[in-house]
């Protein structure tokens, strides 16, 4: 039998709703596979900041240091609630950043998937999602604007100012640019590279690390556009797109327009994969405003928990059996309250009871 130590970080807000869920699918995979979970849970976020003071606390890096791989729920308060902690300690400075540099978790996989029986979630027209929406955005999550120096003051003028500097080396470019071309292999050999070069240098040598790398895979197509070029055509023509590459700030912001054209963040997972460690979250926020209401849709934590078991446990075939599942629950005419208003045709399901409905699935697919 094999083990697998993870770490489980449910974090704020919807997150333990969604958490719990996820888990309700690893119990079953247990059952179904010579496998065991031994499952660690950590607090990460503000619930952590509130507990200890430290948003990312030494319990919970030994906790992630010692697991195979990490299972994270969203993190982050409402704008009013944030205020009660200091600006450097709020989550995602405090905790998902300082993650995201301990693992080097430098690339990160979103899929934008809609399959043509589920397009009546999406807000764009039938003609447009034609046979159905698949693409993957593959973002590069350590470098850029988010990590470089950052400085506030008061200049000369007596005026308040901030500056924040967008910094790559080659080698970071390098990195992320061959786990876009090898998925690109593996999938219908196009890569949209996703760049602004005609304003910004740090594109610039991101194209030029990319014409490099092209050389190795001579069987991928790679087309190149500008990124407001390309907001705009994930709305107008989204099928066009296969895997798109991108810096971190294009990436954070093209994958939440991802969930829109899906029709909710909430069908959106994700995996954050460094050389030597891995963790997986939904794209989404903690969503403070529904907490406790059990409308919370947890269809991206349970897909991220797919992401684990293919690409951390080497387990391909029950990780589709999850998305077949899900997109089931879906099929036979469930959803849940992100998805589509009252008193439409559907009928409207909690956030446990799309769990259970998932588990029920799995539980009478064949063992493979």
């Amino acid at each position: 039998m094999k083990n697998y130590k993870i770490a489980v970080l449910a974090g704020d807000g919807i997150g333990p709703e969604i958490t719990k869920e996820a888990i309700k699918v690893l119990k079953v995979i247990e059952e179904r596979n010579d496998v065991s979970f031994e499952l660690n849970d950590g607090l990460f976020g503000a619930c952590a900041y509130f507990d200890s003071g430290d948003a990312f606390p030494q319990r919970t890096k030994d906790i992630c240091d010692n697991a195979d791989a990490i299972l994270k729920g969203p993190i982050g308060l409402s704008h009013e609630e944030s205020k009660n902690i200091p600006v450097d300690k709020r989550p995602e400075r405090g905790a998902l950043l300082p993650m995201r540099r301990r693992y080097n978790t430098y690339a990160n996989f979103r899929p934008v998937f809609l399959p043509k029986a589920l397009a009546h979630f999406s807000p764009l027209k039938a003609e447009i999602i034609g046979e159905g929406i698949d693409l993957i955005i593959v973002r590069e999550l350590v470098g850029g604007l988010y990590f470089g120096k950052k400085e506030t003051g008061v200049n000369d003028d007596g005026l308040r100012y901030v500056k924040e500097t967008l910094e790559y080396d080659e080698g970071q470019i390098r990195q992320i640019l061959i786990q876009a071309f090898k998925l690109a292999c593996n999938r219908k050999k196009v890569l949209h590279n996703i760049h602004k070069s005609n304003v910004l240098k740090s594109s610039v040598l991101w194209n030029e690390i990319l014409e490099e790398v092209a050389k190795d895979y001579p069987q991928v197509k790679v087309i190149n556009i500008l990124v407001d070029a390309a907001a705009t055509l994930l709305c107008l023509k989204p099928t066009q797109f296969d895997v798109m590459v991108m810096e971190n700030m294009f990436g954070d912001i093209l994958s939440d327009q991802g969930g829109g054209i899906l029709g909710s963040l909430g069908l959106m997972p994700s995996a954050c994969i460094g050389d030597e460690k891995a963790y997986y979250e939904p794209s989404h926020g903690s969503a403070p405003d529904i907490a406790g209401k059990n409308i919370a849709n947890p269809y991206s934590m349970i897909g991220s928990v797919a992401m684990m078991l293919e690409n951390s446990f080497d387990m391909a075939a029950e990780a589709k059996n999850i998305w077949v599942a899900m997109q089931s629950v879906f099929g036979d005419g469930f959803s849940t309250a992100d998805l589509s208003k009252p008193g439409t045709d559907v009928k409207m399901i909690g956030t446990d009871e799309f769990g259970d409905k998932v588990v029920e699935k799995l539980r009478a697919m064949p063992i493979v």
